[in-house]
């Protein structure tokens, strides 16, 4: 079996790793654009703080790792060209020019994202930096060096991490987004108040709710940036907008959504029987909206891709889908959500309820405690839960994969309530604050 991985980050090293293990008549060959594979994007910001030192840190496979697992490793190969029903690619050899066609019984298609660019006018000046790969990793840490002036445009979670790394660094930090408030697609108002003061408190300086019309340059570097309603001054722009599937080449060829993810059933096969797709590149199952959705989360990837190896020959592994778990730490807070945040919820479509915890998330008698803050957002026919916040400076984060795991089994706001859970003074509460949570939304009899 001629297994062809087109892409190799997180979803295509997955699949690499497991075809190999799994398929002993396997012949794998990976085609990917950089050099190197399997690097941890999750990680620029701490490289840019100094937390990391050696980036080598960031890679946890190699090109090296998979040819001695006898993988055809081609870096810098570009797939140009693909002809699904005669089951060949058209590739092109990036360093030499040479184009050449090569054959498969299976295609993996892991070819990642791509940060979005708008059309915005002087976007070509120096200095106005993407953020995704290894090579933007290496120009954002070296042009860091003589920055004074940094804005970050886009408050997600690869935003707002860069936004600590350079405030500790010493820069004077800019954040515009169009959205009123930090990490708008994860967090309701009432859990990113504390984060915003803190940077607050730091000097970063926040363009909330205003949109880039244009950059002005001077010598060809970028030297601020015009909002549709004000002026700002700037060093160095990164542009952390959002992502797009990288998929060109399959479309028209492929089902896909309006944004170019294609589509995967439940065994990670696309709309051609030879053809499979995870990562970045593919929609995933939104177990809280019940419906294909896009969310590109390394979590995700690993998890398709490990999959989409298994179902190769056979249907045998179910994808369960994702409820968009993730977490972030700003200085000292600890904060993790899953599912939908309240505000997601209803521009969803769902007629929603919600509740709000705060306590202490140990006993008082115990030398130290910190407060923990935590939301639940459910519907209010079905009392199914959509989604969680979790706040506090012990790190209390792991609580939201009980949540994840309550959305994924459809349980409801009455279930978490008294669900069981340990008691030790060490930890928690007679009543773990999830169960605590929860019971406020029971109702009175």
């Amino acid at each position: 079996m001629k297994v062809v991985v087109v892409g190799c980050t997180h979803a295509g090293t997955a699949a690499i790793l497991n075809t190999v293990a799994l398929h002993k008549d396997a012949e794998v060959t990976v085609y990917e654009r950089n050099d190197n594979i399997s690097f941890l994007s999750c990680g620029i910001a701490l490289y840019v703080e100094g937390i990391i030192k050696d980036q080598a840190g960031l890679f946890y496979c190699s090109p090296e790792k998979l040819a001695s697992l006898g993988v055809r490793t081609k870096m810098r190969h570009d797939v140009i060209g693909v002809d699904l029903d005669a089951r060949k690619l058209r590739v092109k050899n990036m360093a030499t020019g040479e184009e050449f066609d090569d054959s498969y019984d299976k295609l993996i298609v892991t070819t990642g994202s791509w940060p979005i660019q708008p059309k915005i006018e002087n976007s070509g000046l120096e200095n106005i930096l993407l953020c995704k790969n290894y090579a933007h990793s290496n120009e954002i840490v070296e042009k860091t060096k003589t920055a004074k002036r940094v804005a970050i445009v886009g408050a997600g979670y690869i935003g707002t991490e860069l936004v600590e790394a350079f405030q500790v660094q010493g820069k004077e930090v800019l954040v515009v987004d169009m959205e009123r408030q930090i990490l708008p697609k994860y967090l309701d108002s009432e859990f990113v108040e504390a984060p915003t003061k803190l940077f607050k408190d730091k000097g970063v300086k926040f363009a909330l709710g205003e949109s880039v019309r244009s950059f002005k340059g001077d010598d060809g570097k970028v030297s601020g940036i015009v909002t549709d309603k004000g002026e700002y001054e700037a060093d160095m722009v990164i542009l952390c907008i959002g992502f797009r599937p990288n998929t060109d080449i399959f479309k028209g060829k492929l089902d896909m959504l309006p944004n170019g993810a294609i589509k995967v059933d439940e065994y990670m096969r696309a709309s051609h029987p030879d053809v499979f797709a995870a990562g970045d590149s593919a929609t995933v199952w939104n177990n809280v909206k019940r419906d294909y959705d896009y969310i590109p989360l390394a979590t995700n990837a690993v998890r398709m891709g490990m999959i989409a190896a298994r179902n190769l020959k056979r249907n045998t592994t179910k994808y369960l889908g994702t409820q968009a778990t993730s977490g972030i730490k700003i200085y000292d807070l600890c904060i993790a959500s899953t599912g939908l945040s309240e505000e997601s919820a209803k521009k969803a479509g769902f007629e929603t309820m919600s509740v709000t915890y705060s306590d202490n998330f140990r006993p008082e008698f115990m030398p130290s405690y910190d407060e923990v803050k935590v939301k639940l957002v459910y519907e209010k026919t079905s009392r199914r839960i959509l989604g969680g916040q979790i706040m506090s400076k012990t790190d209390l984060t792991p609580a939201i994969n009980t949540i994840s795991v309550c959305v994924q089994n459809s349980m409801t706001i009455d279930d978490l309530a008294i669900v069981d859970f340990f008691f030790q003074p060490h930890f928690n509460k007679p009543w773990n604050f999830l169960n605590s949570a929860a019971q406020l939304a029971m109702p009175q009899i």
